[in-house]
C-alpha cells in the first residue's frame, strides 16, 4: 500500500500550546485538510475546534489580498499598489520624525508573531526608526508572571519544565486559569487531583476536586492565607527552604497576620477549603502550582503571582522533577515574543535595554553604534494612551494586534488612535483596528510562511510553509524590510526567515534566552529544542532549575508581598464586580475566529453572565438585553443567567467590542499590566433588544474611516 501523504508538518496559529498539525491541499482550490500530529507532546494527536477549523481563513475569501489606503482623511480605504503603500508610509514617517523627533513614530507588535518577526520588528524600531516607542500586546497577557518569575528565580520561562511533567503531578493548583476553554488539549495533562481558584465555575473548575471561588481581586490574599496555613500547620519543607532559597524569614513574617479566618473574610473562600487545598498539595509526592491570566491581569498581578511562588517555595516544589511553579502562557508566541525585542525595555536574548553590555553585544550584531540605540520606551497601555497627545507619538505601525477590541478602556484607546496623523496596520483581515487605518498592508498567514514559535514550555518549534500565499500579499518580514530600505536603513533587513533566525541566534547568544545553539534542522530533527541552548551540541534545557536557579547565589528568592484591594472597589453607584475572559470557540480579539462559520455558530454573540440571585433582584431573565456600565463606558449584551459566577460578580467574554470599554487601565507598578480582571460596574435591563443583539453579533464590521 502506498504511504499516505499527511501534508506539511506545522503548528496551530492560536494558543501557546502550539499544537502540532499537518496541512495538506491548496488554499486556492478550497481543498485544505488539517490533521493533528502525534509527535508534539503538548497535544499528542489532539486539536480543539479552533485548530480543526484554522484553515478556513485561508480558503474562505475573507482575507485581504491587496494594500489599502485612503486618498484623503476620512475617505474610504481603496486598493493601491505595494510601492504606493510603502512609499506613502515611509514618506509620512520621515515627515513626522523630522517635525516631531524620532519618538513621534511608534510600533505596536503582537504575541502571535513568529520569533523572526518579533526580532526584526524590534530591530526595525531601534535601527531604522531609531524610536524608543515600541511595545506589544503580550504586555496585556503574561507580563506580571514574567516579572514575578524573574525576581524569584532569575529567569522567566512560562513552564520551566516540559508540559508532560504536569501529567505526572499528583496534585495541581490552577490559579485564574481556564484551560478547558482556552487550550483544551492541555486537559490531557491534568491527571492528578485538580484544585482551581476562580470567581466562576468554569469548565476547568467543574473538573476540579476543589473549587476556591475567590472574590475578584483577592487572589493575593488567598495566596497569603494558603502560605500561612502551610507554615503554621507544619507543611513547609524546611530542608528545601534551607538548602535552596533565601528570604523565608521575611516572607513568614509577612503572612503572620493572614490567619485563615481573615483570609476567608477577604476572599470569600471557606477556611476548610483553604486547609484542604494546602493539604492536597503538601501531601502529594509531586505537585504543581500554575497561574493564569486571572491572577496576573491585576494592578497587583506581580505580587499576586509572587504570593503563589512563595507558596510553591515553602512546599519545596520549584526545581524538583515532577513538581514546580509555572505560568500558563496564553498567546501563540507569548514566550518568544517577549524574549527578542518587542518589549519597550528589552533587547534580544531577554536582555535589558539599559544594560551597557547588552547594548554593546546587540549593537555589534546589528552593525550600529550602541549610542544609536534608544533607551526604554512606554509600556503598551501607556503608549496607546499617549497617541496623538503633546509629546506622544503622532504615528503608529501595528503588526499582529487589534487594540480597538483588546486594550483596556478601549473606547479611550480608539479615540487616541483616531487622533493620530498616521495609522498603519499589517494584518490578513480587516480587523476593527485595521478599519481605522490610513494604510492597511495585507500579510501572509501562518500556513504560508516558515518561522519559529516558542511555546509555553520554552520549546522552540518550527512552523513550516504548507501553502503558497495568494498573489498580492507579503510577509511581515518583507514589509519591514521594504520600509527599512525606503528609510535608508535597509542593510541587514531580510525577508528570508532562516536568515533572520540565524541573526537572532547571534543576537541572543549569552543572554538569558540563548537560542544560539538552535537551528531549523535541529528543531526538525528533535521536534523542538528547549532554550537556553548555547551551542549546537548542547542538549537544550527542559528543566533549568534542577541544579540551581540562575540568581547570583543560585537560590530562589522568597519575596514578601502585602495584599491590597483592586484599584477600583465596588460601591453604591457601581455595586458589582466585572471579570472578563475567553470562550472555547474564540481567540483573543476574535479577528480570526469570528470570521469562521463553525466557531461563529458555536458562540455568535457576546453575553453577560449573572448569578440567578442577582438576576432575580434586577428583574433580568436569560435573553434580556443588559447594559453594563463602568466609570469608563457602557456595553450591551444578552443576559445569561445561572449559578456559575459569584452572586456579586458578572462575567463578559472579551472577543467582541464591548467588554474592554469597561475594563480599568490601572497598571501594576512593576509589569505595567492593566487590571483587566476586576472593575466595578452597575447592571440594568434594557429589554429583549433582538435588533440590537443582531448588530453586536457575528462578523466584525467591514470598515469605518477615521473622521477628519
Amino acid at each position: 500500500m502506498a504511504p499516505v501523504h499527511l501534508g506539511e508538518a506545522t503548528h496551530c496559529p492560536y494558543c501557546a500550546l502550539q499544537c502540532g498539525m499537518y496541512v495538506r491541499g491548496e488554499a486556492a482550490g478550497g481543498t485544505l485538510t488539517i490533521t493533528p500530529r502525534h509527535d508534539i507532546p503538548a497535544n499528542g494527536g489532539g486539536l480543539c475546534q479552533k485548530g480543526w477549523t484554522a484553515g478556513e481563513l485561508l480558503t474562505g475569501g475573507v482575507r485581504l489580498t491587496t494594500p489599502l489606503a485612503r486618498a484623503r482623511r476620512g475617505g474610504p480605504l481603496e486598493p493601491v499598489s505595494w510601492d504606493e503603500a510603502l512609499d506613502r508610509v515611509a514618506g509620512a514617517v520621515r515627515d513626522l520624525q523630522t517635525a516631531h523627533g524620532r519618538d513621534a513614530v511608534a510600533v505596536f507588535g503582537g504575541g502571535g508573531l513568529t520569533n523572526e518577526k518579533a526580532y526584526q520588528l524590534g530591530k526595525f524600531a531601534r535601527v531604522a526608526l531609531r524610536t524608543s516607542q515600541i511595545d506589544y500586546n503580550g504586555r496585556f497577557c503574561m507580563s506580571s508572571a514574567a516579572a514575578a518569575a524573574n525576581r524569584a528565580f532569575g529567569m522567566d520561562r512560562g513552564l520551566p519544565f516540559p508540559i508532560t511533567d504536569i501529567a505526572e503531578a499528583d496534585a495541581v493548583l490552577m490559579v485564574g486559569g481556564n484551560v478547558a476553554e482556552t487550550m483544551p488539549p492541555f486537559l490531557r495533562h491534568l491527571r492528578g487531583t485538580l484544585i482551581v481558584a476562580d470567581p466562576r465555575e468554569t469548565r476547568t473548575a467543574r473538573q476540579a476536586r476543589l473549587h476556591l471561588k475567590v472574590t475578584p481581586g483577592t487572589d493575593l490574599a488567598l495566596g497569603l492565607g494558603l502560605l500561612h496555613i502551610a507554615i503554621t500547620e507544619g507543611y513547609a519543607d524546611r530542608d528545601y527552604i534551607a538548602a535552596r532559597t533565601t528570604g523565608f524569614t521575611e516572607a513568614r513574617a509577612s503572612v503572620a497576620a493572614w490567619w485563615p479566618e481573615r483570609a476567608e473574610r477577604v476572599t470569600g473562600v471557606p477556611v476548610a477549603a483553604m486547609r484542604e487545598a494546602v493539604r492536597l498539595l503538601a501531601t502529594a509526592d509531586r505537585a504543581m502550582i500554575l497561574t493564569g491570566r486571572g491572577a496576573e491581569q491585576q494592578s497587583k498581578g506581580v505580587d499576586t503571582v509572587t504570593a503563589f511562588i512563595n507558596l510553591a517555595l515553602a512546599l519545596g516544589l520549584p526545581g524538583r522533577e515532577g513538581s514546580g511553579y509555572g505560568c500558563v502562557t496564553g498567546q501563540g508566541n507569548g514566550q518568544g515574543g517577549r524574549e527578542h525585542g518587542q518589549k519597550a525595555d528589552q533587547l534580544p536574548g531577554y536582555r535589558k535595554i539599559d544594560d551597557p553590555a547588552a547594548r554593546a553585544h546587540v549593537a555589534a550584531v546589528w552593525g550600529v553604534d550602541p549610542a544609536e540605540l534608544p533607551g526604554p520606551g512606554r509600556s503598551a497601555y501607556e503608549l496607546l494612551d499617549a497617541l496623538g497627545t503633546d509629546g506622544g507619538p503622532r504615528g503608529l505601525l501595528v503588526f499582529g494586534s487589534n487594540p480597538v477590541v483588546s486594550a483596556p478602556r478601549a473606547g479611550h484607546v480608539t479615540e487616541r488612535l483616531a487622533a493620530l496623523d498616521l495609522l498603519v496596520v499589517s494584518d490578513f483581515v480587516l480587523s476593527e483596528t485595521a478599519a481605522m487605518a490610513d494604510v492597511v498592508l495585507p500579510t501572509t498567514q501562518w500556513a504560508e510562511e516558515h518561522g519559529t514559535m516558542t511555546n509555553l514550555e520554552g520549546r522552540v518549534l518550527l512552523r513550516r510553509q504548507a501553502l503558497t500565499p495568494p498573489p498580492g500579499v507579503r510577509s511581515d518580514l518583507a514589509i519591514v524590510a521594504g520600509l527599512a530600505t525606503r528609510l535608508g536603513r535597509g542593510e541587514g533587513f531580510s525577508d528570508d526567515p532562516r536568515t533572520v533566525f540565524d541573526e537572532l541566534r547571534r543576537a541572543s547568544a549569552g543572554g538569558v534566552a540563548d537560542y544560539s545553539g538552535i537551528t531549523y534542522e535541529r528543531i526538525a530533527r528533535e521536534t523542538g529544542v528547549f532554550w537556553p541552548a548555547p551551542a549546537e551540541d548542547h542538549p537544550g534545557t527542559p528543566r533549568p532549575f534542577l541544579d540551581g536557579f540562575p540568581t547570583p547565589g543560585g537560590r530562589a528568592r522568597f519575596v514578601p508581598v502585602e495584599h491590597r484591594p483592586p484599584a477600583e472597589e465596588i460601591d453604591d453607584d457601581y455595586p458589582y464586580y466585572l471579570t472578563t475572559g475567553r470562550l472555547l470557540a474564540h481567540y483573543q480579539s476574535g479577528a480570526q475566529t469570528r470570521r469562521i462559520a463553525a466557531l461563529n455558530e458555536a458562540a455568535p454573540e457576546p453575553y453577560v453572565e449573572l448569578h440567578a440571585d442577582l438576576a432575580e433582584r434586577l428583574g433580568i431573565v436569560s435573553g434580556d438585553l443588559v447594559r453594563v456600565t463602568s466609570r469608563r463606558g457602557s456595553a450591551k449584551a444578552a443576559a445569561r443567567v445561572g449559578r456559575a459566577v459569584r452572586h456579586d460578580t458578572v462575567f463578559m467574554p472579551f472577543h467582541w467590542e464591548g467588554a474592554n470599554r469597561l475594563t480599568n487601565p490601572a497598571l501594576d507598578p512593576t509589569s505595567r499590566m492593566p487590571e483587566f480582571k476586576v472593575c466595578a460596574v452597575r447592571v440594568e435591563r434594557c429589554g429583549d433588544g433582538a435588533d440590537e443583539r443582531d448588530e453586536m453579533a457575528g462578523t466584525p464590521r467591514a470598515g469605518r474611516g477615521r473622521q477628519a
